[in-house]
């Protein structure tokens, strides 16, 4: 076989060799290319995926709510409160109810602040065990991300077949206010929702 055939063979192989593996470079290139891309765009939904997580958590503390638990401790004969509110709300209630300024989040005086906190849930937070108007004595309060809880204690309740609520808790920081109540006596738990401008509930076991 002629030597000018064989090197133009060689030379033929090895343009083909070359050509192919540039196509196989440019279909690596591509398939590299989506993948890029393809992450890119996983991180875009992952960003976006947050900002509108924290877009939606700027909007739930709109939804103004409280939460009071009740409980009967029948071998301690006492009621256990404890009432949760957002703690800016709650700064405001106290606020326009006695006209006095607290800082829930910087706390300077903390026997003043404890005094007002008591003074305003024991004006808001009205109980009736068995008809009888009962004295809610204040245990203190503790703060939560963006709530504070309080905390109360009714003593000599031996017993508990009905309660009544008069609840109007953060009712002068908004109109839209929901109070949620939940009533546990003897593990029978029940529960009830208070809109502005309700302010009264009753239940029996």
């Amino acid at each position: 076989m002629p030597r000018n055939y064989i090197s133009r063979s060689i030379r033929e192989s090895e343009i083909r060799g070359t050509t192919m593996f540039r196509r196989i470079l440019r279909i690596g290139f591509k398939i590299i290319q989506r993948f890029v891309t393809g992450k890119i765009i996983l991180l875009m939904a992952l960003l976006l995926h947050k900002w509108l997580l924290l877009g939606y958590a700027a909007f739930i503390h709109p939804l103004f709510v409280s939460v009071t638990e009740i409980n009967h401790n029948a071998q301690e004969k006492t009621l256990e409160i404890s009432c949760k509110a957002f703690t800016d709300d709650l700064e405001k209630a106290i606020e326009k109810s006695a006209n006095v300024k607290v800082d829930l989040f910087n706390i300077k005086d903390k026997a003043a602040t404890e005094k007002a906190v008591a003074e305003y849930f024991k004006k808001h937070l009205v109980l009736k065990a068995d008809g009888k108007l009962v004295q809610m004595e204040f245990i203190g309060f503790e703060r939560e991300s963006e709530a504070t809880w309080s905390y109360f204690q009714v003593n000599n309740v031996p017993s508990l077949k009905k309660i009544e609520v008069t609840d109007n808790i953060l009712y002068e920081a908004s109109n839209d206010q929901i109070n949620l109540l939940h009533i546990t006596v003897n593990g029978n738990r029940k529960s009830t929702k208070l809109d502005f401008p309700n302010t009264h509930a009753a239940f029996d076991f």
